[in-house]
C-alpha cells in the first residue's frame, strides 16, 4: 500500500505537467479552434531557457523563472502573429501542417544551440524530501503540485474577475459578436498564444529538475494531447484532470505491469474513452444547427 501511495503521488506530479501542457491545447483551441502541436516544444524550448538564465548565466531560480515566462510569452505572441494568423481561414490542416512544421524547427533550434547533451538544473527543492508517516514524497513532486494548483488558482481568478479574461472567453464563445461588441479580437488571440506559452514554459521548468532537459523533451506533448482529449479538448478543469490521470495511469502501470506497457498506456486510456465517451470525460456533445 505504501508504494501504491508513493507511486500515485508520483503519477499527480508527473500528471500535473502533462495536465499544464494540455490546458495550452485547450485554451488556443476554445479561442480559435486551432490546434497547436508546436505545445509540447514551446515548454522544452521554456525548459533550456531555464538552463541558460538559472544554471549558465547564474540568476536566482525565481528570477530565472520570471525572465523565461516573458520570453516565452513574447514567443508565443510572434508565433501566432507570424505562422498562424497569415493562414486563418484556409482549411484546418494547413493549420495543423504549420504548427507540426514550427514544432520541427523550434527542436532543432534547440539542438543547434544547446547542443545533443542531457542537462539539469538545480532547483530551492532539488533533494529535499518531505516525510509524512511511513511516506517519503519528493520536494520537486510536491513543489509540482502546489505549483500546478496555484497555477490553477491564478487563471481562474484571471478569466474570471478581470475585464481581459472576460473578453477572452467572449471571443472564444462567439467570435464575431465580440467583434461587434468592440473587443480586440486579433490581440485577444495573441494574449492567449501568450499565456498558452506562459503554461507550457511552466510546465518544462516544474519538470526540469526531475528529468533530464534535452530536445526531445517536447515529445511529450504527445502524451499531453490524449490528456486533452481525455478531459474533453475544450474544457480546462477536464484537461488538468485528463492529466492527471494520464500520470497516474501511466506510473502504476510502469511499476506493476510489464516492462514497455508504460509508453502505451496513455494511449490505451484515450482509446478507451473515445470508444465509450467520444466527447471526453468533462465535454458536452456538441449541437450544430444546420
Amino acid at each position: 500500500m505504501i508504494d501504491f501511495v508513493q507511486q500515485t503521488i508520483s503519477g499527480i506530479a508527473v500528471g500535473c505537467v502533462y495536465g499544464l501542457i494540455a490546458l495550452g491545447f485547450v485554451l488556443i483551441y476554445k479561442a480559435t479552434e486551432v490546434v497547436n502541436f508546436a505545445q509540447g516544444e514551446l515548454m522544452m524550448l521554456g525548459a533550456f531557457l531555464s538552463y541558460t538564465f538559472i544554471a549558465s548565466l547564474g540568476l536566482n531560480y525565481w528570477l530565472g523563472f520570471a525572465a523565461c515566462v516573458i520570453c516565452m510569452a513574447v514567443l508565443g505572441m510572434a508565433m501566432e502573429r507570424l505562422v498562424v494568423r497569415p493562414i486563418l481561414g484556409y482549411p484546418q490542416f494547413s493549420i495543423v501542417m504549420a504548427t507540426i512544421g514550427l514544432g520541427m524547427v523550434l527542436r532543432a533550434l534547440a539542438g543547434m544551440f544547446w547542443g545533443t547533451d542531457d542537462l539539469r538544473i538545480e532547483t530551492p527543492f532539488s533533494k529535499g524530501v518531505v516525510h509524512m508517516g511511513p511516506l517519503v514524497i519528493s520536494a520537486d513532486n510536491l513543489s509540482i503540485i502546489v505549483a500546478t494548483a496555484l497555477l490553477c488558482v491564478i487563471l481562474y481568478s484571471f478569466f474570471r474577475f478581470t475585464r481581459m479574461g472576460v473578453a477572452m472567453q467572449a471571443v472564444s464563445q462567439n467570435m464575431l459578436a465580440a467583434y461587434y461588441m468592440g473587443i480586440p479580437v486579433k490581440k485577444m488571440f495573441a494574449a492567449i498564444w501568450a499565456i498558452s506559452a506562459m503554461v507550457a514554459t511552466t510546465a518544462g521548468i516544474l519538470l526540469a529538475p526531475i528529468t533530464f532537459i534535452h530536445a526531445n523533451l517536447g515529445f511529450l506533448g504527445l502524451k499531453a494531447f490524449p490528456a486533452a482529449v481525455l478531459g474533453g479538448f475544450t474544457s480546462i478543469p477536464g484537461a488538468l484532470a485528463g492529466g492527471v490521470i494520464i500520470g497516474i495511469v501511466e506510473t502504476l502501470s510502469g511499476f506493476y505491469l510489464p516492462e514497455g506497457f508504460k509508453d502505451i498506456a496513455a494511449y490505451v486510456v484515450l482509446l478507451a474513452v473515445l470508444l465509450l465517451r467520444p466527447q471526453g470525460l468533462f465535454g458536452g456533445a456538441a449541437l450544430k444547427k444546420v
